[in-house]
Formats: structure tokens, C-alpha cells, sequence
């Protein structure tokens, strides 16, 4: 990060401390996740995740200030999101986003081939 010479970073506090490394923060980007492995059943993969992000999600809870904002990039990050916001219940739920355009943009294109549209003419997709 130090080496990106980002004018609005004031410090890098490396930590294994989930309440170390969420205190007092303002924004939260949560990109670490379990990758699927080969032979992984999704039910591994989510029991793994439910490990990282209830952990997070009460670190924050206790230390965070209760307006930051959380952005979850770890697949899947929309039940990432879930999981982290329903263990950290002092901050609204507003404030945890997923980061989901891949998966938009697969069903974008899941539908275009589907109706045989150029992927341009499928508009207002939404996914939850």
C-alpha cells in the first residue's frame, strides 16, 4: 500500500487482531475469504466463511465506529455481507455493501445469450 503513494493513507497496521485492525475505522474493505477448493462442497466453503465473517463482524462490532461503512469483496460476498452485518448488530445494516458486479454482469450475459440479444440490450438487471 505504502508503495502506491495514496495521498489520503495515513498509516498500514499489519494485524492478525480483528478488534487491532477495525478500531475507530470510518471504512471497512473486507476482501479476505475461503477460495473454493477442488473436491469443496458449498457447504464447506460457507461454514469456513461463517468462521472469517462472524469474527469480523463482532470485532466491529465492539471497536468500529458505529457509522462505517463495510465493503465485503470476498465470494460469496452477498451472503459474506449477511453473515458479517448479523454479527456486528450496532451497525445498520445499510452500511454493509456486497460487491457482486461479476455476478451482474454473468446474469447480464446469461440472458442476452438466452434471448439472443447483444449483451448491451439487456437493461436494468438486478440481483440479490
Amino acid at each position: 500500500l505504502a508503495d502506491c503513494a495514496l495521498p489520503l493513507l495515513s498509516g498500514v497496521l499489519p494485524t492478525a487482531n480483528p478488534e487491532e485492525a477495525f478500531k475507530d475505522v470510518a471504512a471497512a474493505f473486507l476482501v479476505g475469504a475461503m477460495p473454493r477448493k477442488e473436491g469443496m462442497e458449498r457447504k464447506d466453503l460457507l461454514a469456513a466463511n461463517v468462521r472469517i465473517f462472524k469474527e469480523q463482524g463482532q470485532a466491529m462490532d465492539k471497536v468500529a465506529r458505529k457509522d462505517v461503512k463495510v465493503l465485503v469483496v470476498g465470494n460469496p460476498a452477498n451472503t459474506n455481507a449477511l453473515i458479517c452485518s448479523k454479527y456486528a448488530p450496532s451497525i445498520p445494516k445499510e452500511n454493509f455493501t456486497a460487491m457482486t458486479r461479476l455476478d451482474q454482469n454473468r446474469a447480464q450475459s446469461q440472458l442476452a445469450a438466452k434471448l439472443g440479444v447483444p449483451v448491451k440490450d439487456v437493461k436494468n438487471v438486478i440481483i440479490w
